[in-house]
């Protein structure tokens, strides 16, 4: 049962983990979520047209950087996904996280299917 009440608050607790305003920096050149994983821009998506081209199986393994309010700074937007949930963009173009990155500084999403490149400010 101890496992089970862990698993339900480590899900509780990434639900809520969407809600807050988002908070990205930079770290070693590129952009960086508020748990210090590199994000990532999705060349199929269209910067500005307010759209994400990843969503259902591509979303699973690139999930959206959300957020209920873009974080400061100036090329800071949001945008609406399919799903009705909000993602930050940089620049007009919506950011990743890359699920195959192990730990903060970890950057093997960049050059993807020549597709996905690291976020760079």
């Amino acid at each position: 049962m101890t496992k089970l009440s862990s698993l339900l608050a480590a899900l509780a607790l990434a639900g809520c983990y969407s809600l807050a305003p988002a908070q990205v920096s930079t770290q070693d050149g590129v952009l960086v979520g508020p748990n210090g994983m590199t994000l990532y821009t999705f060349d199929k998506d269209v910067a500005g047209d307010g759209q994400s081209a990843c969503n259902g199986a591509c979303a699973t393994n690139w999930p959206p950087l959300t957020a209920t309010s873009a974080p400061a700074g100036e090329g800071y937007s949001l945008i609406q996904r399919a799903d009705g949930s909000k993602q930050v963009a940089y620049k007009g173009k919506p950011l990743y996280y890359w699920i195959k990155d192990g730990k903060p500084g970890d950057k093997t999403g960049d050059g993807v299917n020549n597709l996905w490149r690291a976020a760079k400010p």
